[in-house]
């Protein structure tokens, strides 16, 4: 199946084999490597280019349901953002005594806001199998439940995305309320180890950034059968003519919920595995400009591609990154810019650019 998948994906084969030697090379680089030699990779550039590879899973989820179903998602960010608290609330279950006020069940937030007893949906996340399977079921449910009732009333086009993201900015807003118990404002932070590792030792920090690579690669083949597959005949039959589809006598609106939904789950693995990485979670991921970036990211490295969105991804923010150092106050510009020039002049994105160039 996967042989299959593969066949005739020059790119994806690309894509798969980078991840392989980077697998491979970067924890070399990083740790048997001496810290004065010029080939030596630093933790700090560990933990970015891990990062770019959530965003990199992050987008190729995206480009399932853009680029093959014909749904432009403008709430992906919420999902990503919903795997990443799951992941959040593990690791601050593992502070336990060792956080500011030293209690061993609350965390900080709660104990500063005079909360007497952990909530009932904190219960079970100080399992690490727990939190995992919640990354993957709450952005699953929340997107199976959401795609039911506007596929079902045949919600489509630019309304679709206009509501996907009111749902991204009113989980925002929900969680900046301290009351929710996520963390108010400050979201969840000051995070002490992973699995009983040292979250803040270079080894951990490669280690994340393996699961990283590999969670993309695995990603990527599952998003390639499914494409491939007759389900992803069936799914570009949708985006091409739903109406067509439906009367043959397909169930339009299952495919489509079945889809996104699945594309929800990979997004709330990649923020599971973000969220370690850098520390952090809070409502902001929740924010809409998020999820508009991914589609910018997806737009310039090539829709209905798949490893066209991971490359966009990567591009993408190593030059935010960049920009951001070299033109801390017009990066926003270059990226706006960035995505006109795409949208205009290579509307199928760097990698369209590039198999036009070779069929020549």
């Amino acid at each position: 199946m996967i042989i299959r998948a593969m066949k005739d994906d020059t790119g994806g084969q690309i894509l798969l084999a980078v991840l392989l030697a980077a697998v491979l090379l970067v924890p070399i680089l990083s740790l048997a490597v001496p810290d004065s030699s010029p080939l030596h990779l630093s933790t700090y550039t560990v933990t970015l280019l891990g990062k770019y590879l959530c965003y990199a899973l992050l987008a190729v989820a995206v480009d399932l349901v853009w680029g093959y179903l014909g749904i432009l998602s403008l709430g992906h960010g919420a999902f990503f953002a919903l795997g990443g608290y799951a992941m959040g609330m593990y690791l601050m279950r593992q502070i336990g005594d060792r956080g500011v006020y030293g209690d061993p069940v609350l965390p900080d937030f709660m104990v500063f806001l005079d909360w007497k007893e952990l909530p009932w949906f904190w219960q079970g996340f100080d399992m690490f199998w727990f939190a995992a399977l919640m990354a993957l079921l709450a952005p699953g449910v929340l997107a199976y439940l959401f795609g039911y009732l506007a596929f079902r009333s045949r919600v489509t086009g630019v309304y679709l995305s206009i509501i996907t993201q009111a749902l991204t900015y009113a989980l925002m807003l929900a969680f900046f309320r301290n009351e929710m118990g996520f963390g108010g404002n400050n979201g969840l932070t000051d995070f002490k180890d992973l699995l009983g590792f040292d979250l803040q030792s270079d080894a951990t920090r490669a280690g994340l950034f393996v699961a990283s690579a590999l969670a993309l690669g695995l990603g990527y083949l599952a998003c390639r059968i499914i494409v491939t597959s007759r389900l992803g005949r069936v799914t570009v039959a949708i985006r091409d003519a739903e109406s067509r589809t439906r009367f043959i006598g397909y169930r339009v609106e299952q495919i489509k919920a079945a889809i996104f939904t699945f594309s929800a789950m990979l997004a709330g693995l990649a923020g599971a595995l973000y969220v370690p990485q850098v520390g952090i979670i809070n409502p902001s991921e929740f924010s809409p400009i998020n999820s508009i970036e991914i589609v910018i990211w997806v737009a310039v490295g090539g829709r209905a591609t798949l490893y066209g969105a991971a490359v966009g991804a990567l591009m993408v923010n190593y030059g935010k990154s960049l920009f951001t150092a070299v033109f801390p106050d017009a990066w926003l510009f270059a990226l706006g810019g960035l995505f006109v020039l795409v949208t205009l002049l290579l509307p199928r994105g760097l990698t369209g650019l590039l198999r036009q160039r070779s069929a020549g």
